[in-house]
């Protein structure tokens, strides 16, 4: 199993880069950022420093959207990277959660994202795309690859990820729902003539270690994570207003837990101190998150890696990165892949 870590690019840029140096002395092999140029720096110009100070780690987007960037500007910059650097990014993509709503724009629509995804590639790769009507080929790629992962929840976005992308990353850790949403991912990938085991498995969710298993130190790492229940609410949101509350379409297990849900204020996405959380039950934050002593973490990534899960990404969003970063490297890595 692969390993990953999850950062906001916040200022200063230099700590975004120290962390992801000592992610890959850890074992780490690939570093990943949100995507939102209003909430956070610009990730692009980010990754350039990161993939010059490591040797191995890959750099990628959780995610980036059709919809901030022009198609042929984003695969630019992706091949220019892989062109200074060796092939060392993936482009994670979605429909755009708080860079389109914060910037006043709806996300965009599955179609426009599933022709965004092979014209993407297709550029980054050296080929020719049509961008609006318009064909594109970008001459001085030579060489390029670039792998194109799709983040999905609903089933008519999962069947897209298994059709269009050469991964799928789903955004929550838990077992039931894991198993689902990638069974629904390979079975879309072949009835659409792929073959489903190519496509790359990423589980991304915030991990939390702690010294022990004792109520208090378990009740501190939920609440440094509770944060991440919010911020799947707003994609769990968006199928109940489309699905409905009670639909054989989407597991309950997933859409219950946001009856109380009052809003979302985006200033504090992502953040372990976002008040729009409370709604959140500690059985969620358990469920979609790896919290506790580091042979809680190993049992739950086994039973994700038994499920077909290549990468697990480590949201490390809380108070304890640095910690959680190094517990990993020293304990929980060589554990996974002994």
């Amino acid at each position: 199993m692969d390993f990953g870590l999850v950062l906001q690019t916040d200022p200063p840029a230099s700590q975004v880069v120290s962390l992801m140096k000592r992610a890959e002395r850890n074992g780490f092999r690939y570093g990943w950022t949100f995507d939102s140029a209003v909430l956070w720096q610009e990730p692009f110009v980010i990754y350039s420093q990161i993939l010059a100070n490591t040797t191995k780690l890959h750099v990628g987007t959780m995610v980036t959207n059709p919809g901030t960037r022009t198609w042929e500007v984003t695969a630019s910059t992706f091949a220019t990277l892989n062109d200074m650097y060796g092939n060392r990014t993936v482009c994670g993509i979605g429909r755009g959660d708080s860079a389109m709503r914060v910037a006043g724009r709806k996300p965009n629509t599955l179609a426009r994202l599933g022709e965004a995804i092979d014209v993407i590639r297709d550029l980054a790769e050296g080929r020719e795309a049509e961008v609006d009507g318009n064909p594109i080929h970008i001459p001085w790629i030579k060489n390029g690859k670039l792998p194109v992962w799709m983040a999905a929840y609903g089933p008519r976005a999962l069947a897209l990820a298994g059709e269009k992308a050469d991964g799928f990353i789903l955004q929550l850790a838990d077992p039931f729902l894991t198993e689902w949403m990638v069974k629904a991912v390979r079975q879309a990938a072949q009835d659409a003539g792929r073959d489903p085991d190519a496509l790359t498995i990423c589980v991304a969710a915030p991990a939390y270690v702690t010294a022990d298993d004792s109520a208090g130190a378990l009740a501190h790492a939920r609440d440094q994570c509770r944060w991440f229940g919010g911020m799947v609410g707003n994609h769990v949101a968006d199928l109940v207003s489309k699905y409905g509350e009670h639909s054989s379409m989407v597991p309950e297990e997933l859409t219950a837990y946001i009856k109380d849900r009052q809003g979302y204020d985006y200033s504090h996405h992502g953040r372990a101190d976002n008040p729009d959380t409370a709604f959140v039950p500690d059985e969620i934050v358990d469920r979609f998150c790896l919290l506790g002593p580091a042979e809680a973490h190993i049992e739950k990534l086994r039973r994700l890696k038994d499920l077909g899960v290549d990468q697990f990404a480590v949201y490390d969003m809380h108070d304890n990165r640095e910690g959680t970063i190094d517990a990993y490297g020293s304990d929980i890595i060589p554990a996974i892949n002994a």
